[in-house]
């Protein structure tokens, strides 16, 4: 489906897309960052606590060094101290002997309502601490817009000998931060939507201006005919690519222009030889009976014959009407050859065509109309032509069937003029359809196939039409479409 659209509208989306396409990633990275800042940040923070802590807890140590450091003695050492701390660095600390067994917390409720041996740190923690090189663990869970980070480390005496396990508890809040994002987000939502406005019009306006120029090429492709002048493209600004393109059409307007001098010139000429060679073909059918009537008359004449008078004269008759022959194919040549004059002038269609139909004597030619009259601006005798040379064909195409039926209609469609004249003849083989307007072409035994070409002449000379439809031994249908203007 995406193959059928077309080039501005390709691009046109393209573009769409990839704005959104950069807002969108904008937009996640955007938030990526917003999270990965806020958690180096939460996390640096409990760094910095975290350090203080163990300063605080190393100073306490070193304060209370007249007795003895031990882990026993680290629960008595911050039994007051580790609120103050906790209070101070607003977090909680617990700490822890060696096996994980809870000493002292600042975590009062905890403290309260839980059992120190529920307390107690897991195995995990105290082998992680054991096996990690910076004997530190630290974990970092956010529930609800809540950071919880949590670190254990050692606690070692004034000779480094570990003596406890110091845990330290901190939770933030992100749920400003969160608020401050959503409505930095609400923000660019509104920027990105004014963007997207501009980049749809930028888009349309842009895609037009890029394929203006193919489309100017394009319609002129379209338009391009090889029978009529066709017009090169002025086209003085554009990319390299187009400017190529439209050198290449004009070249070929060129080529094309050459070729249909070069074709018509010899059509020209094909159809001159065509047409000698019909003309010296018809004329040679009379001047062979003269010939032989010439030498006929020459061996059998006799001065002294009685019927001398009467013997001349059939010869004479038999040679004017050779002669005559030979003047109606002149005539049919020259009137083919020459355009018919129109003449127009307001006449009613149903009575010329049933003034051509009066020179019939077939009873089974019958006429009918839409109308009781039509009136056009036509030839007079042009249309009894069209009308004559139609039903006269119909006729020779009866010839021979049992009861033959010749069927003339006339009606009247809006500023048109149809005229039809059907047939239950033998038809038109389909092998020929295509040549039956052209000149000399007939199925006829004689004649010289200049009928049908001649009125479909005079009906295009009136921006008409003429169409038919056959069907073997079934019969044939003429249309003839005339303007009534």
């Amino acid at each position: 489906m995406f193959k059928n659209i077309s080039l501005r509208i390709r691009i046109f989306l393209a573009m769409i897309l990839l704005v959104l396409l950069a807002s969108v990633l904008i937009l996640g990275v955007t938030i990526y960052q917003y999270d990965e800042q806020t958690k180096d940040y939460n996390i640096s923070r409990f760094a910095r606590k975290e350090k203080s802590v163990i300063s605080s807890i190393e100073f306490e140590l070193k304060r209370e060094f007249r007795e003895p450091l031990s882990t026993e003695t680290l629960g008595k050492i911050f039994q007051n101290r580790i609120y103050e701390i906790a209070s101070t660095h607003k977090l909680n600390i617990s700490i822890f002997d060696l096996e994980g067994n809870l000493i002292i917390t600042s975590n009062t409720i905890n403290s309260f309502d839980t059992k120190k041996e529920e307390l107690a740190l897991s195995g995990q923690v105290l082998e992680d601490l054991e096996d990690l090189p910076s004997h530190r663990v630290f974990s970092n869970v956010v529930i609800n817009s809540i950071s919880n980070e949590t670190s254990y480390t050692y606690i070692t005496d004034l000779k480094f000998k570990r003596i406890g396990v110091l845990e330290l508890k901190f939770s933030q809040d992100n749920s400003d931060e969160e608020k401050e994002l959503r409505e930095f987000m609400i923000r660019l939502a509104y920027v990105y939507l004014f963007m997207f406005i501009i980049a749809i019009a930028l888009a349309y306006f842009l895609s037009s201006y890029i394929t203006r120029s193919i489309k100017t090429i394009s319609d002129k492709i379209h338009k391009t005919r090889f029978n009529k002048r066709n017009e090169k493209i002025e086209f003085t600004s554009g990319s390299t690519e187009i400017s190529t393109l439209v050198n290449a059409y004009n070249r070929m307007i060129d080529e094309l222009q050459e070729s249909a001098v070069k074709l018509a010139q010899s059509e020209r000429e094909q159809a001159w030889r065509e047409m000698a060679k019909q003309v010296a073909h018809e004329i040679k059918n009379p001047l062979t009976p003269m010939r032989l009537s010439v030498q006929s008359f020459e061996r059998k004449f006799d001065p002294k014959d009685p019927n001398i008078k009467e013997k001349l004269k059939e010869f004479s008759q038999t040679l004017i009407q050779q002669i005559d022959v030979m003047s109606s194919i002149a005539s049919a040549f020259s009137d083919f050859a020459k355009m018919p004059t129109q003449k127009r002038e307001e006449i009613d269609v149903i009575e010329v065509v049933k003034l051509a139909l009066d020179i019939f004597n077939e009873d089974y030619i019958s006429y009918s109309y839409s109308d009781e009259k039509v009136i056009a601006n036509l030839d007079k005798t042009q249309l009894i032509r069209i009308v004559t040379n139609l039903v006269t064909n119909a006729t020779q195409a009866t010839e021979g069937i049992e009861n033959p039926k010749i069927q003339v209609y006339v009606s009247s469609e809006n500023k048109t003029i149809k005229i039809s004249v059907t047939d239950n003849g033998k038809g038109i083989d389909s092998s020929v359809e295509h040549l039956i307007f052209e000149p000399k072409f007939t199925t006829k035994s004689s004649g010289m196939g200049l009928g049908l070409p001649m009125i479909k002449k005079i009906i295009e000379a009136y921006n008409g039409s003429i169409s038919f439809t056959s069907s073997k031994n079934v019969g044939t249908t003429f249309t003839v479409t005339l303007p009534k203007n």
